[in-house]
Formats: C-alpha cells, sequence, structure tokens
C-alpha cells in the first residue's frame, strides 16, 4: 500500500481530482487518506473507469465531512503531523421512506442510483427496529477492501405517529433533484461501459458530490420539535438532509484510540461498540454543534444550536472465510450501529 509521488502524480485518479478541486487540495488529499497501488492503476486513453470516479469521489465527501466536524478535521491534522494517514472505512448517510420527497426519489433509491453504476451493490442489509429504520451497506465490487463503503440508513416514516408523517412531508416534500438529466444520462454510460469519457467524468464527479447534501427547503421550527420528539435521527435529517452523518477512520486498536483522545480530554463516546462477531469495534467523536435556520410561527428565520455530523473510528479484524479465504471483516452489525446513532440524539 505504498503511495508513490510518481505513482500518484501520473494517474488518472490524481488527474481528475486536479480537474474537479485543484491541484493544492488533490495534494492534500492524497497527503491525508491512504490510497492503495491498485486505485493508481494506468488507464487506457482518456476514460475514467468507475473505480477511479468512486474512489476520487469518497475522498471529496471525506474533506467534506471534516469541514463539518472540527473534532475530526484537528484529529486528522494531529495525525497528520504525526507522519500517519487516515484509513477511509466507510461513510454513513440518512435517507427518508416518504410518500412525498418530492423531485427526489424516495430513500435509499436517491443514492442507489449513484452508487451502482459507480461499481458499489449491496453487501448486506442490516434491521435498526429501534430506529424504526433499516441501513443498508454498499460495498465495491471492484475492489471491496480498498474503496470506503456507503451506509445508507432509511427512516420508514409510515412507522410513526400521523402528525409525525405530516411534519416530514412539510420538510421532505420540498426536496429538489440534485441530479441533471445530463447527469443521469452520463450514469446510464458509466453503468453500460463501467467507464466515462474524463471531460464527462470530470462534470458529473461534483454533481455527484453535491448529492451529499440538504436538498429540501429551510424547515419550520415547530416541524422539527414535532420530529425531535420521535425520532432524533429524522430532526437531524431535517437540518442536515443528506449529507455524511459521519466519515470512518479504519484504525489498529480503536479501544487505544478511544483511551488516547479521551486523555487528552476531546469529546468521545463513552463506550466502544463490538459487533456480535467481535470483530468489528467502534467508536465516535460526538456530533458536532452546529448553528441552523428555522421558520417560526411568525414566517421569520430564527437560528438554533443542533446536532451536526461526527467523526467516527473502526477495527476491523481478519478472518478466514468458509473457502478458505484471507479477508478483512467489512460487516456492519445493527447493535453497533444504533449505538453509534446516538452520537445525533442530544439537541441543544
Amino acid at each position: 500500500m505504498t503511495q508513490a509521488h510518481a505513482s500518484i502524480a501520473g494517474s488518472q485518479l490524481n488527474k481528475l481530482l486536479v480537474a474537479v478541486a485543484g491541484e493544492h487540495t488533490a495534494a492534500d488529499l492524497f497527503t491525508m487518506i491512504k490510497v492503495d497501488d491498485v486505485l493508481l492503476a494506468a488507464q487506457a486513453g482518456d476514460a475514467v473507469s468507475r473505480l477511479t470516479l468512486a474512489q476520487a469521489m469518497n475522498m471529496l465527501l471525506f474533506a467534506k465531512n471534516l469541514e463539518a466536524v472540527p473534532e475530526g478535521k484537528r484529529y486528522v491534522a494531529e495525525k497528520l503531523a504525526a507522519g500517519g494517514q487516515v484509513v477511509f472505512d466507510h461513510g454513513a448517510l440518512r435517507t427518508v421512506a416518504a410518500a412525498n420527497t418530492g423531485a427526489l426519489p424516495q430513500g435509499e433509491l436517491a443514492f442507489k442510483r449513484f452508487l451502482e453504476p459507480l461499481g458499489f451493490a449491496v453487501a448486506d442489509v442490516y434491521p435498526l427496529a429501534r430506529l424504526k429504520m433499516t441501513g443498508r451497506a454498499y460495498c465495491h465490487q471492484d475492489a471491496p477492501e480498498q474503496v470506503a463503503q456507503f451506509f445508507v440508513s432509511e427512516l420508514h416514516v409510515d412507522q410513526f405517529s400521523p402528525a409525525f408523517q405530516a411534519a416530514v412531508n412539510s420538510v421532505v416534500s420540498t426536496s429538489r433533484d440534485p441530479l441533471s438529466a445530463e447527469d443521469k444520462a452520463l450514469l446510464a454510460t458509466l453503468a453500460d461501459n463501467r467507464e466515462l469519457p474524463f471531460a464527462d467524468a470530470a462534470r458529473l464527479l461534483p454533481k455527484l458530490v453535491g448529492c451529499f447534501d440538504v436538498q429540501h427547503a429551510t424547515p419550520a421550527l415547530a416541524d422539527y420539535h414535532t420530529l425531535l420528539q420521535e425520532s432524533a435521527e429524522m430532526a437531524w435529517i431535517s437540518t442536515e438532509g443528506n449529507a455524511f452523518n459521519h466519515a470512518t477512520d479504519h484504525v489498529a486498536d480503536v479501544f487505544a484510540t478511544a483511551d488516547e483522545l479521551r486523555a487528552k480530554g476531546q469529546p468521545i463516546k463513552d463506550k466502544v461498540e463490538v459487533s456480535a462477531s467481535g470483530r468489528v469495534r467502534q467508536t465516535a467523536f460526538k456530533a458536532a454543534q452546529v448553528e441552523r435556520e428555522f421558520i417560526d410561527a411568525d414566517g421569520q428565520r430564527v437560528s438554533r444550536i443542533v446536532p451536526g455530523s461526527f467523526y467516527e473510528f473502526i477495527t476491523r479484524d481478519r478472518y478466514t472465510d468458509e473457502a478458505g479465504n484471507n479477508k478483512l471483516d467489512l460487516r456492519f452489525d445493527s447493535s453497533n450501529a444504533q449505538g453509534i446513532f446516538k452520537m445525533t440524539a442530544a439537541a441543544c
């Protein structure tokens, strides 16, 4: 997993990131995030493979999460100063399965429509019954251990009260679709060919990153309070939309990392979540507190401090499967996930 400067500079991944984000940002991304050689392999002509496009999107999304989470940004800066790099394990986002989501496809479909052309596929489904949600792990088919996964959760609005459903409708029915007809045509070509011409990939990449954002109008404060009474997760969606709920760093020993950060007085979760298998262990910083706008009963804009995104840590063990293959355990755990979701449960 070396990153020789020459191999980075000449890679299609670097060229794509430079074209979209500039040389300085591209260099910072490669300094910050460990990128496996398989993701730097030469590509024929000016084509950009779905693997390269997926990795470029993930790197930009990771950086976007750091801008939203000061504690994560500080942690990464300290890690880089000590000569380390981040191993980006997965990003998580929340969606809403509601009757009316405006121009945005319902629930996970808003992301499935481009994750699949990029080469991701659902590896497993995780019931999140306590939260009235379902989680799906999207893993890259071409390089499952080298490309960060997506944990896409979907809130089942029909399992809540009529008042809650009305508040959800009031919020998400105003959603826009960040993807144009041209973007969708490029995704169809990507799905068929598993690659795009460079210019098309560079045009599509910022639009994909833009899908991880708030697509609906400013919520009413009364709706926010109604949502918060029954689901902290939906209240979070009303202010943060489809932004990365968290980005995750794969560390060697999550217990040691947590103890170290706790000793420094960092806002780390009290408990490390351990999967049923024992092979997957997770903890996280508490959610950043952010100022968001609402519309009050008089139609005026008001601000409140609410939970934003956070930064997570994970340790995954390797294991031998039934066929005798040595693999990294890429699975998730429903109990772990529901424990981690509590990071955004407290509203101020």
